[in-house]
């Protein structure tokens, strides 16, 4: 089972606005969120991790 964390956590991680990760994932750029409820998100720790460790990579690699 995956841990999910929320939008506030995701933010933290990242570093990216909130408006920002939004558009990052109508672009396709950003793991997409896992509905939890009527009106609430969650995002999969791992693919947040992996998205963090891409950009370290895409990094390194310049």
């Amino acid at each position: 089972m995956q841990t999910l964390i929320r939008l506030p956590e995701v933010v933290r991680r990242t570093g990216r606005s909130r408006s920002r990760i939004y558009d990052d994932i109508k672009a396709g750029t950003f793991p997409a969120p896992v509905k939890i409820g009527a009106r609430a998100i969650a995002f999969p720790i791992e693919e947040i991790n992996r998205w963090i460790e891409g950009r370290m990579a895409a990094r390194d690699a310049a």
